[in-house]
């Protein structure tokens, strides 16, 4: 038996390119299969600009004091 992990991304799936492949070795025993790829070439840097671009997190900034103090990270 074999254990597939998939990520569920809205209505698409995510999965280790080892589990696709062998997805696609046990479908193709069984029938043809046609298989289209997406290559996402979108880097975490560009993301990482584009969140910072946004106004999501301006909150952040305008709050005008820190959210949390050093005692928030102590252990109970």
């Amino acid at each position: 038996m074999a254990t597939i992990h998939a990520q569920l991304i809205g209505d698409k799936v995510l999965l280790l390119r080892g589990d696709l492949e062998r997805l696609v070795e046990v479908a193709r025993r069984s029938q043809e299969i046609d298989l289209a790829i997406e290559e996402d070439d979108t880097s975490t840097l560009a993301i990482m600009r584009l969140a910072e671009q946004g106004a999501a997190f301006n909150f952040w900034k305008e709050k005008g004091e820190d959210i949390y103090s050093t005692e928030d990270g102590e252990p109970v």
